[in-house]
């Protein structure tokens, strides 16, 4: 079987390499980075749904089940 190679050992030949910066396209400053992973409502109106749903599903059991319930 063949010996696992760590990650140091798989990347050695490029881990010390000094890091790019482009002549072309200037750094975006760390404010303007983080702006790119700030949350944001990629599910507008999930909530709403849910609870709409789950109010039909009780409405539905209670309607259904209203005689047995009555006698607990």
């Amino acid at each position: 079987m063949a010996e696992k190679k760590t990650a140091a050992e798989i990347y050695s030949d490029i881990i010390d390499l000094p890091h790019h910066d482009s002549d072309r396209h200037p750094r975006m400053p760390r404010i303007d980075r983080a702006a790119q992973f700030a949350p944001f409502a990629a599910l507008t109106g999930l909530d709403d749904a849910m609870e709409g749903t789950a109010r039909r599903v009780t409405e539905d059991y209670l309607r259904d089940n209203y005689e047995e319930l009555d006698d607990i």
